[in-house]
C-alpha cells in the first residue's frame, strides 16, 4: 500500500512539474460557450467564433435557425449562453419569455427584394412581385425574423403576397437559395442576405428599406458564466475584431466598444453617491469580468482633474463622470453631452443627537461661537451649493465667520461632528443615513434644499457600451440608492448637457 501510495504521489509530482514548466501562454481554455443565431447572420458569426476560438481557446457550439424557431427552443430548454436576434422585435419576445439579459448590438439590417444577378424580371416595385409569371419566395412569419418585419410594415399588403408566394421557408437563407438556384424569382430578405450569395442582387424599395433593425446578442439568462459570455458578444461587436467581420461580409456594424480582453472603464463619482453604489459598481465589475477604477472625491476636485488632463487622449481620462448635482456638468459638458439625472439628495444642517445648541434654521449658523463646518465651495459640489444658497439669502458673510472647517466632502463633517469638533454641519441627508441613531436633521428651505445626481458616459470612451450597461445596472438596483437616503429619479429619458435646468444662484461664475 505504501509502494502503491509513493507511486501516486511521484505521479502528482510529475504531472504538477510539466505544468510548470509549460511555457507561458500556451494554456488553453477548455470551457465553451452554446449560441443560438438567426441563420441570416450564419457566416459573419461562423468566421468571428473561429476567430475568437483561436485567440482564447473557449469553444463556440452553434445553433442556427429562424428567429422564431430559436425562441421556441430557448423557452422550452432553459439553457444556453448566448441569442443573437436578427430584430429588436425577436429581443421584445425574449424579454417577455424572460430569457435574456445584457444586449450588445451588431448590425444595422433592412429589408430588400433579393433578384438574380440582372434582375431578368424587371422587378421594380411591390406590384411587380404580383405578376403571374414572377415566383415569389417569402420568409415565415412565425419562424423567420424578416418575415414577422415585412409582415408587420405590409400590412395588407403582406397578405397579397403571401396568397401568391410560390413558397414560404423558415429562414432568410433558404429563400435566398432559392433565388441563387433558380427555383425563385425573388425572395424577401435582409439587405446584409444578398453579398452572402453570388450572383444576387437588391432591389431597394422605399416601402421596405426606409424601416432599420438592428441584430443583437444577447446573453442568456441561463448562461452558466457571465463572464465568458459577455467576453464573447464584445468580441462579437468590437470594431477591429467582429465588427470587421460584419463589414467584411456586406453587414452594416452597430458599432461596439475597443476590444479588450479585460477592459478598464473609469468611474468619476462625487463622493455623495459612494454609500449607494460602491457595491454595486464592484458586483458589476465581476459580473462583466471587467476592472473598474472609481475616483470618489469632489465634483470640483473631479472637474479641475479633467481640466488639467486638457482631452480625453489621456487614458486616465473618467469614462463616466456621475456628478453630485447637475451644477457640476456643464464645466465638462464638451466631454459628457448627454446625463441620466439618476438620483436626487436633500441638503440639510446635521446636529448631533437632540440638537443641543437649538438650531433650527440656516440664520441660526451665525450664532456667536458656533462650529459650523461647511463643504469647500472651490472643491465640492456640497460647498459650492451651500454657498450659493447662503448668498442668496443673504447669510454667507455671517454664516462664514463661523466656519471651522471647510473639506471637500460631507463624510469629513460628519466625522468631526461624531468626535465634537463641530456644532452643526451643512451636508447631505445620504451622510448621516446611516448614523441616525447620532444626528438629527434640520430641513433647508424647499426650493434650496434638493440636489439632483446627472449620470453620464463620455461620448468617445472606448468603453461606452459598457458606461451605458452599468447605468442599466444602477437602475435595475434602485433599491440600493433608496436605502441610502436617495430619492430615485432615474426611470426620466436622458436629457442634454446643455439643457440642464441649473438655478440661477448656482450658475457657474
Amino acid at each position: 500500500m505504501r509502494k502503491v501510495f509513493a507511486l501516486l504521489l511521484l505521479a502528482a509530482a510529475i504531472g504538477l512539474g510539466f505544468y510548470a514548466l509549460r511555457p507561458a501562454g500556451t494554456g488553453r481554455s477548455t470551457s465553451s460557450l452554446t449560441v443560438y443565431c438567426a441563420a441570416g447572420l450564419k457566416k459573419p458569426v461562423e468566421a468571428i467564433a473561429a476567430e475568437f476560438e483561436k485567440e482564447t481557446g473557449t469553444q463556440i457550439e452553434l445553433q442556427f435557425g429562424g428567429t422564431g424557431t430559436l425562441l421556441s427552443q430557448l423557452r422550452i430548454a432553459n439553457t444556453g449562453d448566448l441569442f443573437i436576434a436578427a430584430d429588436e422585435g425577436s429581443l421584445a419576445d425574449a424579454r417577455k419569455l424572460d430569457v435574456i439579459g445584457e444586449v450588445l448590438p451588431l448590425a444595422v439590417q433592412h429589408p430588400v427584394i433579393a433578384v438574380a444577378k440582372g434582375n431578368p424580371k424587371g422587378i421594380t416595385t411591390l406590384a411587380d412581385l404580383e405578376k403571374a409569371d414572377v415566383k415569389l419566395a417569402l420568409p415565415n412569419p412565425e419562424a423567420a425574423s424578416i418575415g414577422k418585419v415585412a409582415k408587420m410594415i405590409l400590412g395588407t399588403r403582406w397578405d397579397a403576397l403571401a396568397k401568391k408566394a410560390a413558397v414560404m421557408k423558415p429562414t432568410v437563407t433558404e429563400i435566398a437559395a432559392d433565388v441563387k438556384l433558380g427555383a425563385s424569382d425573388a425572395a424577401l430578405v435582409w439587405d446584409s442576405t444578398v453579398p452572402q450569395f453570388e450572383g444576387l442582387e437588391a432591389i431597394l424599395m422605399p416601402e421596405l428599406t426606409s424601416h432599420a433593425e438592428k441584430a443583437s446578442a444577447t446573453i442568456l439568462k441561463s448562461a452558466a458564466s457571465s463572464l465568458e459570455a459577455l467576453k464573447f458578444a464584445r468580441y462579437l461587436t468590437a470594431p477591429e475584431k467582429g465588427g470587421a467581420i460584419f463589414s467584411k461580409q456586406g453587414f452594416q456594424a452597430a458599432g461596439g466598444d475597443k476590444w479588450a480582453a479585460k477592459p478598464e472603464l473609469i468611474l468619476y463619482s462625487g463622493g455623495v453617491n459612494r454609500p449607494a453604489i460602491q457595491e454595486l459598481v464592484q458586483e458589476f465589475a465581476n459580473h462583466e469580468g471587467i476592472s473598474v477604477t472609481t475616483v470618489f472625491n469632489g465634483c470640483g476636485i473631479l472637474c479641475a482633474a479633467m481640466k488639467t488632463m486638457k482631452d480625453t487622449t489621456n487614458p486616465k481620462f473618467p469614462d463616466v463622470y456621475y456628478a453630485c448635482d447637475v451644477c457640476f456638468v456643464p464645466p465638462v459638458a464638451e466631454h459628457f453631452p448627454e446625463a441620466v439625472l439618476l438620483t436626487e439628495a436633500e441638503i440639510v444642517i446635521a446636529v448631533p443627537k437632540g440638537n443641543p445648541k437649538g438650531i433650527k434654521t440656516l440664520a441660526d449658523l451665525a450664532q456667536s461661537g458656533l462650529r459650523v463646518g461647511l463643504c469647500n465651495a472651490e472643491q465640492s459640489t456640497l460647498g459650492f451649493m451651500s454657498a450659493g444658497i447662503l448668498r442668496s439669502m443673504n447669510l454667507f458673510d455671517s454664516v462664514m465667520k463661523n466656519a471651522s472647517s471647510q473639506v471637500p466632502t460631507g463624510d469629513f463633517l460628519v466625522n468631526q461632528l461624531r468626535t465634537g469638533s463641530l456644532d452643526a454641519a451643512v451636508v447631505y441627508r445620504t451622510n448621516i443615513q446611516s448614523q441616525l441613531e447620532h444626528f438629527d436633521a434640520i430641513p433647508l428651505p424647499a426650493d434650496k434644499a434638493k440636489a439632483i445626481q446627472p449620470f453620464a458616459v463620455r461620448k468617445d470612451s472606448p468603453h461606452s457600451a459598457i458606461g451605458h450597461r452599468l447605468l442599466d445596472y444602477l437602475k435595475a438596483n434602485k433599491g440600493s440608492f433608496e436605502k441610502a437616503g436617495f430619492v430615485w429619479r432615474g426611470d426620466t429619458a436622458p436629457v442634454k448637457s446643455g439643457e440642464l435646468e441649473i438655478p440661477a444662484y448656482l450658475k457657474q461664475r
